[in-house]
């Protein structure tokens, strides 16, 4: 059972477990109760880590782990003028929706 990742904390970690799981990879959290250990244990040694169960699907776990964690984002103008930034389809100022993407 190969170690994928170690997650900055349990959300992500969980987050990353079940996003693999949904495309067929047998994922699971490990040192999911460590962090209430921190200061009797070095903090980087508490963190949770993704472990996979099936070596040969290793190779892809990690380029689904790579799409998942870099995330392209876009930047867009809003009809009402405000620039809108990030993973954001929608205007905060107004509440329009984005634009699709023209697909040429």
């Amino acid at each position: 059972m190969p170690r994928l990742t170690q997650a900055p904390n349990l959300f992500m970690a969980t987050l990353w477990a079940d996003w693999l799981r949904t495309e067929g990879i047998d994922a699971s959290v490990q040192r999911e109760f460590l962090r209430s250990a921190a200061g009797e244990l070095p903090p980087d040694q508490c963190l949770p880590e993704v472990w996979i169960k099936d070596p040969l699907q290793e190779a892809r776990a990690h380029a689904l782990l790579g799409l998942l964690q870099h995330v392209q984002q876009r930047r867009w103008v809003c009809t009402c003028g405000e620039l809108v930034e990030g993973g954001f389809e929608q205007c905060w100022h107004c509440g329009s929706m984005m634009p699709a993407i023209e697909q040429g």
